[in-house]
């Protein structure tokens, strides 16, 4: 019995694929003609995005250029402010994780953080760390670390090789650390500079371009601003403790006044 039904079954269903297949058709023509007009859309899209992106490095360029003489008085004057970096660096939420303490001496003697873009600053850019020459650390009074994309297009990482001082190498003997001590210098701000592979350790190199560079002043500034809010929170509550002072009284006459 079923196997007498199964034909007629198979043969219900081709019926009812071939009934359909007229208005299947139309739909997957509407389909692909709506795929072929957001192609369309998006390539000029595309076009546009590619457009603007050659007009903003156009006019970032000539910005850079503009800032150059400010960044240049800017340095001149963080200079003589001391601890003025290492303040800045310990400030920033993150980068603070990459300096362990050794390190924060080292970096007490860096003078002046330089970021220089290439001419076409799609190729890559240059971070310089001016170091006090009498520094008891190392015999470099300048440390450059660049990244630049090569002919291939493949990123590319050189850095100055550092010239310590006898007995002052602050990434030496990290085996004999324990695990925890071990890790916080692997993931340390020497080990990004002397790391000449792309890791994950350039994370500190985008925090020192994008957020330190551009106005380091904020964060070496940003515990004085966080107490002045501090500052300004205080009052608002010691006012309010006030008001609520004020308030429990006239509710203390009010009920006297409701007993009697």
């Amino acid at each position: 019995m079923s196997n007498n039904g199964a034909p007629e079954e198979k043969r219900a269903k081709i019926t009812e694929k071939e009934e359909m297949s007229p208005e299947a058709t139309e739909d997957d023509a509407l389909y692909q003609a709506a795929l072929e007009e957001i192609d369309d859309c998006q390539s000029q899209i595309d076009s546009l995005n590619e457009q603007a992106s050659e007009e903003i490095l156009a006019v970032e360029v000539r910005f850079n250029t503009l800032r150059k003489p400010h960044y240049s008085k800017r340095a001149e004057i963080i200079a003589k402010v001391p601890r003025f970096w290492i303040t800045a660096f310990m400030n920033h939420p993150q980068l603070s994780l990459s300096i362990p303490e050794d390190q924060q001496h080292c970096l007490q003697y860096l003078q002046n953080l330089l970021i220089e873009e290439f001419e076409d600053i799609k190729n890559g850019y240059k971070i310089i760390l001016k170091f006090d020459p009498n520094n008891p650390y190392f015999e470099n009074d300048t440390l450059v670390k660049e990244y630049r994309l090569e002919v291939s297009g493949q990123p590319k990482s050189v850095v100055t090789p550092i010239k310590w001082k006898p007995g002052k190498n602050i990434l030496n003997d990290n085996s004999e650390k324990g695990s925890r001590k071990r890790k916080a210098f692997e993931n340390s701000f020497f080990s990004w500079f002397t790391d000449s592979n792309h890791s994950n350790l350039d994370e500190i190199a985008d925090i020192l371009k994008d957020e330190i560079w551009p106005n380091p002043l904020q964060f070496f500034m940003m515990p004085e601003a966080l107490s002045e809010e501090g500052d300004d929170d205080g009052d608002v509550d010691d006012e309010e403790d006030e008001e609520d002072e004020e308030g429990g009284e006239v509710d203390e006459g009010d009920s006297n006044y409701d007993t009697d």
